[in-house]
């Protein structure tokens, strides 16, 4: 994506450094020029940080075939409205993603919205069944170029299975992204084992379900010499054994959700269904382990988890209740309230957990800059000092089940350009956006 227009980004803190300005042209980044200043569109941002756009590593777009919860229009809106200039879509869509001409659809449908840009994740095995590989080259080798491959909602639990998937993106550098999840020990459960679950009575998800598979898999991509990413890791113990693992300096990267960054299994009390979620809300303890983790570099990236459902999955008795919690609109705030605010990290390092690092797992190098000169302008301009209450009826995603609803939180979204074209403007969509033909 490009556009001819340019625009001057007066006073803003890049990187919540010193106030400078930044010019934009033709998709750009580029050096002040006195021709180009002189019709240049002047965007004040006094007070405003300037930082990368978010890239999320996790993201479900419903579509195709569960266009009731999601489609890509409206999850991308919802993403720009957030910050992020770049989502990956997973793949338990219906028809699953788990082939080529799946996975271009995908992509052509991000390329039509063009309020962000749209990876594509396509599926470990075939139909997300963990009986037999999707066709992984075949995928790599189209349109999308996919290189982030999972069957997040299930856990590939068969470990010659998961062997020979870290096999086989080796040849293309891709990752495999492992929802974390012994199936076994999670049968029937419904919130986090622990005092809580004992005293409502409801079936425990206890952690060794995640720590086992990722222990393992952390083996397996040792042995292997491939690339592993852990999605929405949750507790204190798969903190340590990924610490040993980086110790090691064996290729696992991983991610924690804004929800696990801030909300604990206590909420469960209540029985609404909005805190039922896969996994489960952890405690405390864990809560600080993640924190913790996401500020010394153990924890690399922040992914939203985005699932949007249809009110009637989530407005139902608890144990009926679809997994999953809405996070695009919500992540930034999350992150400053949770990390920023408390002066575990400071907005470059924002940038590194929710921008850089996420463009280097998922290869998107466009995405995720310092912001100088030369650099695509997919870029964002907050106002830290926002404070806002959440409201879900509000949002663009078509899912209402935000775990955050009535919570005042910092950090507003003022703007987002993504290739150079602002899609958000004052906080609000723009008029209109660009049709990318191409990278942004």
């Amino acid at each position: 994506m490009s556009t001819t227009a340019t625009y001057l980004i007066r006073g803003a803190r890049v990187l919540g450094g010193p106030a400078r300005d930044l010019l934009v042209h033709d998709g750009y980044l580029v050096a002040p020029d006195e021709d180009l200043l002189s019709r240049a569109e002047v965007i004040e941002a006094e007070g405003l940080v300037a930082l990368p756009g978010m890239v999320d590593l996790h993201t479900h777009l419903r579509e195709p075939g569960r266009e009731d919860s999601e489609t890509v229009l409206t999850g991308s809106q919802a993403a720009a409205l957030g910050g992020f200039t770049a989502v990956h879509a997973m793949a338990n869509s219906s028809p699953v993603a788990d082939t080529a001409g799946v996975v271009e659809q995908v992509y052509s449908l991000g390329q039509e919205a063009g309020w962000t840009e749209v990876r594509p994740v396509g599926a470990v095995t075939v139909g997300l069944a963990g009986e037999r590989l999707a066709e992984l080259g075949a995928m790599a080798d189209s349109r999308a170029r996919v290189r982030v491959f999972s069957d997040d909602g299930v856990c590939v639990s068969d470990p010659e299975l998961m062997r020979r998937a870290l096999e086989y993106v080796k040849a293309f550098d891709g990752v495999i992204a492992q929802h974390a999840q012994e199936p076994r020990l999670t049968v029937g459960a419904q919130m986090n084992e622990g005092v809580v679950s004992s005293e409502l009575g409801l079936a425990g998800w206890p952690a060794v379900a995640e720590e086992s598979i990722i222990a393992r898999d952390i083996l397996l991509a040792d042995h292997v010499g491939s690339r592993l990413h852990i999605c929405h890791l949750s507790t204190a113990g798969s903190v340590e054994i990924l610490r040993w693992a980086k110790s090691r300096g064996i290729q696992v990267t991983a991610e924690v959700t804004p929800h696990h960054l801030l909300l604990t299994d206590e909420l469960v009390r209540s029985y609404d269904p909005v805190y039922k979620v896969n996994p489960p809300l952890r405690t405390a303890e864990d809560v600080h382990a993640l924190r913790q983790a996401l500020a010394d570099g153990t924890i690399d990236v922040v992914g939203t988890d985005h699932a949007p459902h249809p009110r009637e999955a989530k407005e139902c008795e608890w144990a009926q209740a679809a997994m999953g919690m809405t996070g695009l609109e919500t992540a930034l705030s999350v992150v400053q309230h949770t990390m920023v605010d408390t002066g575990l990290l400071d907005w470059a390092g924002f940038a590194r957990v929710t921008s850089q690092t996420p463009a280097r797992i998922g290869q998107l190098p466009w995405q995720g800059g310092n912001l100088e000169v030369g650099e695509s302008a997919n870029l964002i301009l907050v106002d830290p000092q926002a404070r806002r209450t959440v409201n879900p009826e509000a949002m663009a995603t078509k899912g209402r089940n935000s775990p955050f609803a009535g919570l005042e939180l910092p950090g507003a979204v003022v703007a987002t350009f993504l290739g150079g074209h602002p899609v958000v403007l004052d906080g609000a969509l723009a008029t209109a956006r660009v049709p990318s033909s191409g990278q942004v």
